[in-house]
């Protein structure tokens, strides 16, 4: 199974931090968050990882190179313009072959394991998504998980709301015809919910949405103590 992990955004709620810095550059726990991704990868096997780049591409090449340091090969989807999230993953579809592949985003930190993956079969299915109890900043969740599938709000099932983590194993076909350019993941993954292809797990491990300068400090002081490492 190859990887692809999201890389091409801005980091606007991260400035100044991402002024001169990429997001998935920032340091945690003494390295990058990209890195602990990609060695996360490397102990789960999975030794073929893209990166989508745009913003400060070129630090992220400098900092990770072929991938040759953490025992992976990486290849790299420059997108110059960001093209969001679904439209960087069709722009990489070249390098991620026909295959499900893991999804993981670049901002994001979580020491689950990357081997409870690998044995997901998505037969007919366009994805499988990992969610997360909702965080305090997003309180009302994303879509509703019941009986090992997501749901969107509005098929009105009686489930758990919860939040989609940035991890997922999606299906090439998910995105099949869709012509390059700009385009977001989730109005894909509602579509194929319409259709009851998204099956969908609740993550039994630490998880932060790196998503201000604050939650940085406190995963970096959390990680520095071995709280949650």
């Amino acid at each position: 199974m190859k990887a692809m992990i999201l890389a091409a955004g801005l980091g606007n709620r991260m400035r100044p931090l991402t002024l001169h810095t990429p997001k998935p550059l920032l340091s945690v726990g003494g390295k990058p968050l990209i890195v602990w991704h990609i060695e996360n990868l490397a102990r789960a096997g999975i030794t073929e990882i893209i990166i989508n780049t745009a913003w400060l591409a070129e630090k992220l090449h400098e900092a990770l190179g072929d991938g040759s340091q953490f025992g992976v090969k990486i290849s790299w989807s420059d997108e110059y313009d960001g093209l969001e999230t679904a439209g960087g993953i069709i722009r990489a579809l070249p390098l991620l072959g026909e295959e499900p592949f893991l999804l993981v985003n670049g901002d994001v930190w979580t020491n689950f394991d990357f081997r409870n993956m690998l044995n997901i079969n998505l037969n007919v299915h366009l994805a499988h998504l990992v969610l997360v109890d909702n965080p305090t900043q997003h309180p009302l969740g994303d879509f509703i998980f019941k009986d090992g599938f997501a749901y969107t709000f509005e098929q009105g099932q009686e489930g758990q709301a919860l939040t989609y983590s940035g991890i997922a194993i999606l299906s090439p076909n998910l995105f099949k015809d869709l012509p390059d350019g700009k385009r977001p993941l989730a109005p894909l993954l509602k579509q194929a919910m319409l259709e009851n292809k998204v099956g969908a797990q609740k993550l039994n491990a630490a998880w932060v949405d790196v998503g201000t300068p604050e939650r940085l400090s406190t995963l970096d002081q959390e990680l520095l103590r071995q709280e949650i490492a």
